[in-house]
């Protein structure tokens, strides 16, 4: 007997996470590699959940549309400026 297994290929997506209007609370996350991909929830677990659904939608979309998947940032800088 011969089993096929298939292994997913994981991908790594660059998740910006900022702090909410002081009136609003919470947090609002963007997804560096897709624009437009984006979620808000009031604590870091609910971001964290929610970006991940998010991205999935976004990359299962492109899929129904018969295109690529964005690949991910090659490096990431952080610059500091006084």
């Amino acid at each position: 007997m011969v089993v096929a297994e298939t292994y997913l290929q994981m991908t790594t997506y660059t998740v910006l996470v900022y702090e909410a209007e002081p009136d609003e609370g919470g947090y609002r996350a963007t997804v560096a590699e897709l624009p437009t991909c984006g979620t808000t929830g009031d604590t870091m677990e609910e971001i964290e959940g929610n970006i991940k659904d998010a991205i999935e939608t976004y990359i299962g979309a492109l899929k129904v549309l018969g295109r690529p998947s964005p690949q991910p940032v090659a490096r990431k800088l952080e610059v500091a400026i006084a």
